[in-house]
């Protein structure tokens, strides 16, 4: 079965979103492995784009805002490996 949203061909789940609500659910969400710097360019460009929503789009703001919240939940897990030092 094919997803077509505004004459394009839609491959995923997310991208059927942005294409049908005109956000970019990463933007709220996150991605992994982003770096603080990246995280907080993104937070505070999220910020900026969810207080247009709240005057345009109420519903949609408010399911932005939820993925916003969810993205502040996560917790970011070291990826560097310690080696084990073992006792003789």
């Amino acid at each position: 079965m094919r997803n077509i949203v505004g004459g394009r061909l839609v491959f995923s789940g997310s991208e059927f979103a942005e294409l049908a609500m005109g956000i970019d659910p990463e933007l709220f969400a996150g991605t992994a492995g982003e770096t603080a710097m990246e995280r907080a360019a993104r937070l505070d460009a999220a910020r900026d784009v969810l207080a247009d929503l709240w005057r345009e789009d109420p519903e949609l703001a408010a399911y932005a805002a939820s993925l916003l919240a969810e993205s502040a939940r996560v917790i970011e897990l070291p990826t560097r490996r310690t080696a084990r030092r073992w006792a003789a």
